[in-house]
This record gives structure tokens, sequence and C-alpha cells, in this order.
């Protein structure tokens, strides 16, 4: 129910701010709107304004909307009202009617963004987890318990990094860009004990750690993208929680608040290099992949005691792991983040761009073969995000807002003749020409673009169901 409640929520905002971006440029420009609709077909509900020309309707399929305007190409126009006409206006004015509704999602999403930053949020501390054994930080010298206060791309002036999610995005951008990161760094003590010996860190509590993401091959923004740079997450604690039945861990005798000390000769400090033990925990036979009974050692209600467990081998992604049927790791140390207004306003502006940049070039990969079509998404995979997204709180429902808005904006600009993107080129040509595009031209065009749109909606509804069934 919250699912469908937050997907309905979600599809009438973004929809309303878009078409009203159409409509209220086209009234300041002179233009006369005879119908303002969100959704198509038959209406449900159907109001005018007293004094104004327009209906307004809620129609019954949600899935976009549209603003009909007075035009001549599409019906008589009496002469009294021929200068209230779409067509008759300069082409500036229908060039700004045309892209207020991208604009409009794109300031909606700098709104929310600000919004967020202004009440701010309870957030991960960026302090790392154990990383992935052989992973790019691994190798750049990172073994974990490190917090991360600062960071910068090649090139760019260093910046406080505020939490463990701020720290994530900057992750993508850089395997999204091709740009190394560098990240400042303070270890959490001066040593750390290691499996076998202490390892001694530099005197220096603070160091600089050069993370090289243009290395990375990234056709798509998933966990393994995150697992090849091997930082998975904030640091937990190697805290049992939730313990399946008929789980591994409940038949080795495992409950929820359990401590694992050591897995097999193994000392263990944290969730994160907990799950990758046991995932790397099944070995390799002439029949497959098997696990063998491991001796854990657990602290539970001050006592340490000795058991067996023997993880089972699934199937994720793909790939054979071993799991144990248990939630794994403590909540992570959570730091409230919050922005004075000015700062949250431009940090609202910066994140916008950065996603649209960030959009356009996963597109412009796509399109070159450099990322996976898999990366797109339609809507029972919207769907699905905003109802977990606002079962976690106001703040992640607001966030996944902003990503779809300036998606929505983004795509709405894209040159398909059959979005405003379309148009736009459209005006470009008369702009540059001084003349506009022929009729026959614009239906060619109109035909190539509905079917580019409708090929990636179909791949898009595509990935959704094998994200589903998978």
């Amino acid at each position: 129910m919250l699912t469908l409640l937050a997907f309905v929520v979600a599809l009438g905002l973004l929809i309303t701010i878009h078409e009203y971006g159409h409509y209220r440029v086209a009234v300041a420009c002179g233009v006369k709107v005879l119908k303002f609709s969100i959704g198509f077909g038959k209406p449900l509900y159907t109001w005018r304004c007293a004094g104004k020309p327009t209906e307004f309707s809620i129609s019954a399929l949600p899935l976009g909307g549209y603003v009909k305007m007075l035009d001549e190409r599409e019906g008589p126009v009496v002469p009294s009202e021929r200068h209230l006409a779409f067509n008759n206006k300069p082409l500036r004015a229908r060039a700004a009617v045309v892209a207020a509704g991208p604009i409009a999602n794109l300031l909606l999403a700098v709104l929310l963004y600000s919004v967020v930053n202004w009440g701010g949020t309870e957030e991960p501390k960026a302090v790392l987890a154990t990383p992935v054994p052989e992973s790019m930080a691994a190798r750049a010298g990172l073994i974990g318990g490190e917090w991360v206060t600062e960071a910068a791309f090649s090139g760019e002036a260093l910046e406080d990094v505020r939490s463990f999610t701020d720290l994530r995005w900057r992750l993508t951008q850089g395997a999204m860009t091709g740009q190394d990161l560098r990240l400042v760094v303070t270890s959490a003590s001066s040593v750390r004990q290691s499996d076998d010996s202490q390892e001694e860190l530099n005197q220096n509590p603070t160091r600089e750690v050069l993370l090289p993401l243009s290395q990375l091959d990234t056709k798509e923004v998933d966990a393994r993208l995150f697992r090849s740079i091997g930082l998975m997450g904030p640091l937990t604690q190697p805290l049992i929680g939730e313990v399946m039945a008929e789980g591994a861990a409940a038949k080795a005798g495992l409950q929820a608040g359990d401590v694992v000390l050591r897995m097999g000769e193994r000392r263990v400090t944290d969730g994160q290099q907990l799950r990758e033990m046991i995932r790397a925990s099944g070995t390799v036979s002439g029949t497959g992949q098997v696990v063998s009974p491991q001796v854990w050692q657990i602290e539970r209600a001050g006592q340490v005691l000795t058991l067996m467990v023997t993880p089972q081998v699934q199937l994720e992604a793909d790939m054979q792991v071993a799991k144990i049927g248990a939630f794994v790791g403590s909540a992570p140390t959570m730091i409230s983040v919050r922005y004075g207004f000015f700062e949250g306003l431009s940090g609202g502006v910066v994140r916008t761009w950065d996603v649209s940049v960030l959009t356009v070039q996963m597109i412009g990969k796509m399109l070159v073969g450099e990322a996976s079509l898999k990366n797109l998404s339609g809507p029972l995979t919207i769907a699905d995000y905003a109802g977990k997204s606002a079962s976690l709180g106001w703040a992640s429902y607001l966030i996944f807002l902003a990503l779809i808005s300036v998606s929505l904006g983004v795509l709405n600009l894209l040159p398909l003749p059959v979005l405003d993107g379309g148009h736009l080129m459209y005006y470009l040509w008369e702009a540059v020409t001084g003349r506009s595009v022929s009729e026959v031209w614009m239906e060619r065009l109109h035909r190539g673009g509905l079917a580019i749109l409708l090929m990636m909606m179909a791949i898009a509804i595509f990935n959704d169901l094998q994200r589903l069934i998978g």
C-alpha cells in the first residue's frame, strides 16, 4: 500500500510540475491555454477557475499529461484571437514555453535537495569498513577504520566529506566520469590489530589516498561496481542481527546480538569484513561449490562461546556465494548533516547540476555501448524505489523525488521529436535557416522519435521484469 501511495504521489507531483511549467510560461507569453490535463484519456474530474479560459482536469491514465494551447495548426481560430495562438508567437516565446516544462522539473529538484539540506538528515559517518580483498581500496592501502574527512577529483580543490552518503556519491561520479578521487583519511588509531600481527600505521594519523577510478570498467552502476572499488559500506560492528528460521545461523545456534570474534583462525574486526569472509567461505570441488563446517568464536552476554557454522551456498547475481541466513553487522555510527540557508540552496543547485550531467553522460555511454542498457529503469522499478525510500523517511523520499525529477527534466530535453527537446531542435533549425521544418519532415521525424521512445520504454520495462524475477 505504501509503495502504491508513494508512487502515485511521486508521479502526480512530477507530472503536475512539468505541465505547470508549460502552462505558466504560456500564459505569461500571452498564449491562450484551452486545457490543462494530468493524465490522458477520459477525464475523471474537471474544473475551471473564475475568469480563466482554461479547463483543468485529472484523467484516467496517469502516465503523463498535456497542456493544449490555441493553435491554428490544430483547428480554426477566430480572427479576434489569432494573436493568442501559439503558432503566431515569436520564436523566443515558443521556445520558452516548450523549455519551461523540463526546467520546472530541474527547479523542483533544486528545491527538494535544498529542503533536505535545510531540514538535516541522519547519515552514516564516513568511517570505512574493511575493504573487499584485492579491491582498488585495498590496493590503495586502506585497511578499514579510516575516517574520510575530505575528497576531491584530480586537479580540483579538496572539499569536506560530511557522511558516507556524500562519499558514495563522489565515488559514483568518479567512476562514471572516469575521474580519479583523492581521499584525506584520519586513522581511527595509530595501531590496528591485523590477523597475525600488529600493523604500524604512519605516525601522522592523517594521510591522503588516491583511488584510480578512471581504471574501472563501469558499464553498470550496481553493487559490483562498489565491490570493484572495495568500499561497500560504512564501518559496523560484527554483530549478528535477525536470524532466519531454518538458516545456517539458526541451525548453528547463533542468536541476535551475538558478536563474532573469530572465524576459524582469522580475527573479525567489523561487519563488512565478516560478510566478505562468509561469502568467500565456499570451496570449489569437482562437483561444484561446497562449504565445510567452520569454527566461530562469539561473545554472548559477556561470555565467549565456540560454535560450528556451516554456511549455505546460494545464487546471487549469477554467482554462487555462501550465506548464513542472518543479518550481519550492526547499525553504523550516524551523524546529523544540516546546512544553512544559502549553503543548502547552493548545495541543491550543485547536486541538481551534477545529477543532470551524470544522467547525460550515462545516456551518451549507453548510446556508444560503454554502459549497459540494464541501467534503464521503468515504472515498476520506480514504484519499488518510491516505496522503499518512503519507508526510510521523508528525507530519503524527497531525495528520490529529486532524482526522478532531474531524470524527467533531462529526458524531456533529449533531441527526440516527440519530446520537448525535439521541438527545441525544430526551433533551432528555424532560428538558423529562417524557415520552419516542413510538415513532411516533421511527420517523418515524429515517427522515428516515437519508435525510439517506444523501444526505450520496452527495454526499461524488460529490465524491470528481470529485476523482479531475479
